[in-house]
């Protein structure tokens, strides 16, 4: 018996997404903002810096981690563990540390939970997240606009490229 595949046809169904919004798992996926970056403190760079330099503290590789960290949850890379101690990817700070050569921005809230990611040797990306008590909870602005407070956001404050942030790191 003849069978009657059509190529075309094959070729155009299997080019169709084949996922929805929630069949997927896009609600576990961790993001990065920025609005809180700061390059104004000398420990730190900018992102202009980081384009000039290659290797781990290169622009091209923080986006390949930032790529890559983004298909899993914050949890998972906190559970996460790299490098020759075993230090965690992505570890959370009770305080802003007291050893540190950055400052707490004064444009940073005063309750978040400081962290940072490994990115390489000595390179980490130092930033925030929400607790978690408030994760789901309900924020209005001025203007009546609802948001939920998201746990799963890491906001990026520093970019260091020498480990001068939390200068006696346990992980």
């Amino acid at each position: 018996m003849k069978s009657f595949n059509n190529a075309r046809k094959g070729r155009f169904l299997q080019s169709l997404p084949q996922s929805s919004l929630e069949t997927c798992d896009i609600a576990t996926r961790c993001t990065f903002n920025f609005s809180y970056f700061e390059a104004n403190q000398t420990p730190g760079q900018d992102f202009t810096d980081w384009n000039e330099n290659i290797g781990a503290c290169s622009l091209a590789s923080l986006l390949e981690k930032i790529k890559s960290y983004t298909k899993e949850p914050l949890a998972y890379w906190r559970n996460e563990r790299v490098g020759s101690k075993g230090l965690r990817v992505l570890a959370y700070y009770d305080e802003f540390p007291k050893r540190s050569d950055f400052s707490h921005p004064p444009h940073v809230p005063h309750d978040v939970i400081w962290a940072r990611f490994r990115l390489g040797n000595l390179v980490r990306l130092i930033g925030f997240v929400i607790p978690e008590t408030l994760a789901g909870k309900e924020y209005v602005d001025g203007k009546s606009n609802k948001y939920l407070y998201d746990s799963n956001t890491f906001y990026v404050v520093f970019l260091d490229e020498g480990h001068r942030f939390f200068q006696t790191e346990q992980a």
